[in-house]
């Protein structure tokens, strides 16, 4: 821990411990009891709805008025800026949908950054899925700062790139994955707040490598959705219900979360976007973006990724005609015309 900008030797151990004890005695570390949750989305509104039942005292912001009264209905602190936002808050957490948005959160006008070097929160958790480089960027302006008051527990301000995975039904249930990059003592310090979101966090290096975790495996998403769903629809054409290949895969090589969890098939699984007409999940248009950052990344290092690259081409299809809102899943349907199970 030298030279890492915490405090050395056991204090920090003794500290990062007493975190984790607190929270499996459903106590709150005062380190992250105040919480500024910035993106109250499909997924950031559950998420910091989780926050608040495990009993941290959350302020929220949102572009969107309607979200942000949801919250204020209950009691909720809602704020009208990032930089409001961060004025009462140990730590802030970002649940965006772009690059774009994250940089403008930090970075704009009334953003978490626009007054300079000197912080009030002294931990930042990014969980929008955002390409790796944006994640390092942040990352170096956030390490060119100081603290408004130096903390017993850390010297300087940190910040963790924490994608998550699971969808709406895991940040609904407190069941997400994180991913997680940045310095190890500040990922270890947050997996209390982390905890309470989500049921596995995994740290997966430095700044940036928890972003890329998350591009990568949002790829393998994509194409395993489209894999399934071309094999259902085969499947119909050949005369086998959805339903019996369904029971087949999922107890034999074709298992996977497109099948036994998340299945695209209307009529097969109660509970998932495609027994609603693919409404409120992961949208096409997010997964389209996803995509586009692999593409982007692996483009960057000088690699070809031809199925990541032809999964692309079939959600911009979806998305350019009209199906942008609906759930990714919705391909079985709207690109390869799949049927309903009777």
């Amino acid at each position: 821990m030298v030279g890492l900008g915490w405090r050395v030797g056991s204090k920090v151990q003794r500290w990062v411990r007493s975190c984790l004890r607190g929270f499996s005695s459903a106590a709150v570390p005062s380190q992250l009891e105040n919480v500024g949750f910035i993106g109250l989305g499909n997924m950031g509104s559950h998420m910091a709805r989780n926050l608040i039942t495990a009993g941290y005292k959350v302020t929220v912001h949102d572009i969107n008025e309607n979200s942000m009264k949801k919250f204020s209905e209950d009691g909720i602190p809602t704020k009208q800026s990032p930089l409001e936002v961060s004025e009462s808050s140990d730590v802030i957490i970002t649940m965006l949908p772009s690059s774009t948005h994250v940089l403008e959160v930090y970075n704009g006008p009334n953003g978490l950054l626009c007054r300079g070097e000197r912080l009030g929160p002294w931990l930042y958790i990014d969980s929008s899925t955002v390409d790796p480089q944006t994640s390092r960027k942040i990352s170096t302006a956030i390490s060119r700062c100081l603290l408004k008051e130096k903390k017993g527990y850390a010297e300087s301000p940190k910040i963790l790139d924490a994608p998550v995975s699971g969808g709406v039904p895991a940040a609904e249930a407190g069941k997400l994955t994180f991913m997680v990059g940045g310095l190890e003592e500040a990922y270890l310090a947050a997996k209390p707040l982390l905890q309470a979101m989500g049921e596995k966090t995994i740290y997966c290096g430095g700044a940036g490598n928890g972003s890329a975790a998350k591009i990568c495996n949002n790829m393998a998403m994509a194409i395993s959705m489209l894999g399934v769903s071309e094999a259902f629809v085969l499947g119909q054409n050949l005369g086998i219900k959805a339903t019996t290949l369904t029971d087949i895969f999922n107890c034999s090589s074709a298992r996977c979360w497109s099948s036994d969890t998340y299945n695209p098939v209307p009529g097969v699984m109660e509970g998932v976007p495609s027994s609603r007409n693919y409404s409120g999940g992961f949208t096409s248009k997010l997964m389209a973006k996803d995509l586009d950052l692999a593409m982007a990344s692996a483009s960057g290092v000088g690699f070809k990724c031809p199925m990541g690259s032809n999964a692309l081409e079939i959600y911009r299809k979806l998305c350019e005609d009209g199906c942008e809102l609906k759930d990714f899943s919705c391909a079985f349907r709207h690109y390869y015309s799949g049927k309903n199970e009777e």
